[in-house]
């Protein structure tokens, strides 16, 4: 067998191995078989929401196991085609074996990245809130092409996207902006990019074509579901109905619909300004009880969290990555250091290399370089 070969058979195994650890096989069986005896339970549809919970929960243990068996049983198989082929001097039967385990090598190490998503709101919808920092037009011009990456990035998924508010510039981006982003694990890839992302280009806005820099902070924080309970003391919020404001014609709204919500302890703002005026608080109270239900897990996980607690104001000192795009091509994650000249493929949504090295980076401690150095 062919050291090229060899090393792919390698890589796949040990994914599967990871994989294994990561969804706890020795006890999976058992978990299932607790899952099947709870389904048969005749009250379970008395509560709807416990029991859509506990069937998402099933099911999800249902596809990791048949995940990882039909990988474990296509990597036997393709090994046991090189050897017979390798044996019968059959070229053609090894190659397609051979192309058969790189494209398993590349589904097996995305099955242990996508088992990192373990945490408690992970497999959770998701807000999303961007917003533009130092560097006045040039930072608002930034917001809007994050916006635009994260729009690509969750479309590309197949997730589903609404935006919730959204605050123009002065002259042109976006000052803000509040998505809802819906799908599975939505909240757990995305729960990766919070932090401040700063942009060096030369300004389309300067007549002189100088370089600039310019900052905007990203927040993410998990849709909370129906079975978790956040209390909200009414004398603790002030709400504020305004009139939205738009890029003119029939559209623009002309009564005071808009709805913002201050949580005065916390001094957390929320808005809405996309339905009426009942449908925006009702929204602006969702997105204000996740928040909370956010700044819970932080306490939780303060050092996996450290971005978040950490991410003061959008400017120097603050930053997860950095996009180049002059004088040289380069966008850096500064906690990873995972790096790409492919700036227009991350600008048009190709982020999953940095959340995958981010996510693994919280739960070994450990960069991808250190842990290619260590291994």
């Amino acid at each position: 067998m062919r050291a090229e070969t060899q090393s792919v058979i390698d890589a796949i195994e040990n994914s599967l191995m990871l994989l294994r650890q990561r969804m706890d096989w020795e006890t999976a069986s058992y978990r299932l078989e607790e899952f099947n005896a709870r389904v048969e339970d005749p009250t379970l549809w008395d509560d709807p929401d416990r029991a859509q919970v506990l069937m998402r929960d099933r099911q999800a243990l249902v596809d990791a196991i048949e995940r990882y068996e039909t990988m474990a049983q296509e990597l036997s198989d393709n090994r046991e085609l090189i050897e017979l082929g390798e044996a019968e001097g059959d070229d053609d039967v090894v190659s397609e074996a051979e192309a058969a385990l790189r494209d398993l090598r590349d589904r097996a190490g995305a099955a242990e990245i996508e088992a990192l998503l373990n945490g408690e709101a992970d497999g959770n919808d998701t807000f999303l809130e961007i917003n533009a920092g130092a560097g006045g037009t040039e930072s608002c011009d930034w917001a809007a092409m994050l916006a635009r990456m994260y729009v690509r990035w969750a479309e590309k998924r197949g997730y589903k996207v609404e935006l919730q508010s959204e605050s123009a510039g002065d002259e042109a981006g976006i000052r803000s902006a509040a998505y809802k982003i819906s799908g599975p694990n939505a909240y757990g890839w995305l729960k990766t990019e919070s932090g401040v992302h700063r942009l060096v280009r030369i300004s389309p806005y300067d007549s002189a074509a100088r370089r600039h820099t310019s900052f905007s902070s990203v927040w993410v924080y998990p849709v909370v579901d129906d079975n978790i309970d956040i209390e909200v003391n009414p004398a603790d919020i002030r709400l504020d109905t305004y009139r939205s404001s738009g890029a003119g014609g029939q559209h623009v709204n002309t009564t005071d619909s808009a709805v913002r919500i201050t949580h005065i302890p916390t001094g957390i703002v929320v808005t809405s300004s996309e339905k009426s005026q009942h449908q925006n608080r009702d929204i602006a109270m969702k997105a204000l009880k996740s928040k909370l239900y956010q700044m819970e897990l932080e306490r939780r996980h303060a050092a996996i969290n450290e971005a978040h607690e950490q991410k003061g104001d959008a400017g120097w000192g603050n930053q997860i990555r950095s996009y180049v795009l002059q004088p040289y091509q380069m966008v850096k994650d500064l906690r990873t250091g995972v790096e790409t000249s492919d700036t227009q493929g991350v600008l048009n949504g190709a982020l999953d290399q940095f959340m995958s090295a981010t996510l693994a980076l919280d739960v070994t401690g450990k960069s991808r370089a250190e842990a290619e150095a260590d291994a």
